[in-house]
């Protein structure tokens, strides 16, 4: 019998009696914009207290559209969290984001910035990964732009954002001043198909279909540790890490197991798993009270970490 929390299964329920097609039976810009609405129905608020300013990023093929969030609290010489969206590195955007990278500033007191990455298919692989290394070598710069003094970075995401995460904190660790990466179900292994995959492959809103309609559209090397970091051979002296899965997710295992291959690495690693929780929840608060504590927990997990 598998375990579903009950404001879990009231909006799985919700949302399967909705009418029309998923977003994998739809071209990419209307995929985005469903996950944009999906958002303005079951999201809360952005929080009171933080303030926002859209910038731009000189990235390698233009600018990459980014948004500061400094909460009322703003330690002075508090870490700068780098927010790299999910979506699949399709769908996603400062948006559909806006009110989870606000409450991680207002919660954690230190002040954030949202990258807004190229998606495929419109920029395959490695796009994606080439934007957010230089996102994150522009900002712990402390430019002007940016409006404030940038701390030690924390790496920070979901989903494919949790991956960009992963491949940012062990790429730019030697370089820059990287003080933690925290992987909220990151999607971490590409050739993932056993396990979790399988048992929530539908009926827990990510699916596998959907999962391979990502895929098709991100058209990476599937094996690169660029695009899954789970494969990489580099395992020593990374960052300290939050690893936050989700019971109920096709990608559970993985990060499990990315989890597992931290620590047997040697690294300091706090590992947090929502039973009954599905993908995505962190961007679903105001339909999923206990996404919120969930995410209140992360917070206290990192904060514990970095102590």
């Amino acid at each position: 019998m598998v375990f579903v929390r009950e404001d879990v299964q009231q909006l799985l329920t919700m949302m399967a009696s909705v009418p029309g097609p998923q977003m994998h039976e739809v071209d990419p810009a209307t995929a985005r914009a469903m996950y944009v609405q999906m958002g303005q129905i079951a999201e809360r608020p952005l929080p009171e207290g933080v303030a926002t300013a859209d910038i731009e990023i000189p990235g390698p093929a233009g600018a990459i559209r980014a948004r500061t969030y400094r909460p009322a609290n703003a330690a002075a010489d508090g870490p700068t969290v780098v927010f790299y969206h999910g979506g699949g590195w399709v769908i996603g955007d400062l948006d559909s984001h806006n009110s989870l990278v606000g409450e991680i500033a207002k919660l954690t007191g230190w002040n954030a910035i949202a990258v807004d990455y190229r998606l495929a298919p419109e920029a395959v692989w490695p796009a994606a990964v080439d934007d957010a290394l230089a996102a994150a070598r522009w900002v712990a710069g402390s430019p002007s732009a940016l409006g404030f003094k940038a701390g030690p970075l924390l790496f920070c995401g979901d989903s494919a954002g949790g991956n960009l995460s992963a491949i940012a904190a062990r790429a730019l660790r030697k370089e820059l001043k990287v003080l933690a990466q925290w992987l909220i179900y990151p999607g971490v292994d590409m050739t993932n198909a056993t396990g979790s995959m399988e048992e929530f492959a539908e009926g827990y809103l990510l699916t596998a279909a959907g999962m391979a309609w990502f895929g098709g559209h991100y058209a990476a090397e599937v094996t690169s540790p660029l695009a899954s970091p789970a494969l990489s051979d580099d395992w020593a002296d990374l960052p300290p890490a939050l690893v936050f899965t989700c019971g109920l997710d096709p990608l559970r295992d993985q990060g499990r197991a990315y989890a597992g291959k931290l620590i047997a690495g040697g690294n300091r690693v706090i590992f947090r798993e929502a039973a009954g929780q599905i993908h995505g929840s962190a961007q679903l608060r105001g339909a999923l009270p206990s996404a919120q504590a969930d995410l209140e927990g992360q917070v206290a997990d990192l904060k514990a970490l970095l102590a």
